[in-house]
């Protein structure tokens, strides 16, 4: 449970991170009432800290433009979540960010109190974090552009090459973003395709912000869409196989970004598996998982790759069964 002087410091800091917030806003993050949030910022001005903004129901609170607020400080629990955060962000695939982050981490471990400070060192050299390796590295300046277009609800101009080499240019309204096994990725609407597409950021190529503004859809969950259209991203191989099995039951079996899964007519035991994939070695090993027979409808090349993993599951089990 937060104190009231610890919601009004918050409310500061929050104001020294973002150019503008909203009352409602601030409400939320404090658990509290848009009036409360109003007193808080009384309180503040009444300390000569320049808040301003702020009229309406939905008015913004922002700091006098060249205020110079005093150097941070952090409780032991700030500098723990500060730390992690920055330790998990060398993992997140981002180009030329490791430097700014290792600088960030500089300067925060300069300013703070010697017992914080060798905590904080320690946390860095007996912490070790376990992560899906990312696949490929983005631009930070693309997660910038494309995250301040989907806040802001404008349009961006896309240079975006496909799977294949091909390279289009195309507008597209950005809905937000989502990391996700190994990748990050943006939803939104695709003026080229006129539908809802999902983009590797990996792909692209450039990034612009147009003065066109969009509204976003009521209640649209990006990690949902990114998740269930992962698995039909087009990829090197496209692959078909028909489960024995029941829906409910390839569901149990079958993550949803790894395929989609659909009733194939007239067969209540037969599931459609459909996806694309880079690797098809990968994929066998994951068929050879399931707990129920299948049939391989496409690529010809999957049988090879299942046939290999028959292959190395047989002479594993020769080698564990060979006398020592």
């Amino acid at each position: 449970m937060y104190f009231p002087t610890t919601r009004v410091l918050t409310v500061l800091e929050l104001l020294q991170s973002r150019t503008r917030i909203s009352g409602p806003e601030l409400a939320e993050r404090l658990e509290v009432d848009v009036r409360t949030v109003r007193r808080y910022v009384t309180m503040l001005q009444s300390m000569g800290i320049p808040v301003q903004g702020g009229r309406g129901r939905y008015g913004a609170y922002f700091l006098r433009p060249g205020f110079k607020l005093p150097p941070l400080m952090f409780t032991n629990e700030e500098a723990l979540a500060l730390t992690l955060g920055l330790f998990a962000a060398r993992k997140l695939g981002l180009a030329e960010a490791t430097p700014s982050i290792e600088g960030v981490a500089a300067k925060v471990e300069r300013v703070l109190p010697l017992e914080l400070r060798e905590s904080m060192q320690a946390l860095q050299n007996t912490l070790e974090f376990h992560y899906l390796d990312t696949r490929k590295t983005i631009r930070a300046e693309i997660i910038s552009v494309l995250s301040t277009a989907a806040q802001l609800e404008r349009r961006v101009h896309l240079s975006y090459q496909a799977f294949k080499g091909d390279i289009s240019e195309r507008e597209v309204d950005p809905y937000g973003l989502v990391y996700r096994v190994g990748y990050w990725y943006m939803a939104g609407y695709c003026h080229l395709r006129k539908e809802l597409r999902s983009f590797r950021l990996d792909r692209i190529l450039d990034a612009t912000m147009r003065a066109e503004h969009f509204t976003r859809p009521t209640n649209f969950n990006c990690l949902e869409y990114v998740t269930k259209g992962i698995p039909m991203t087009p990829a090197r191989w496209y692959v078909e196989v028909i489960l024995e099995t029941t829906l409910e039951e390839a569901r149990t079996m079958v993550p949803p970004a790894r395929a989609v899964l659909e009733q194939v007519i007239d067969q209540e035991r037969q599931v459609l598996f459909k996806c694309y994939v880079d690797e098809l070695d990968w994929l066998a090993h994951s068929l050879a998982s399931l707990e129920c027979p299948f049939i391989v409808r496409q690529p010809d090349e999957l049988r090879d790759a299942l046939f290999r993993q028959a292959e190395r599951m047989r002479a594993l089990a020769e080698h564990a069964s060979s006398p020592q």
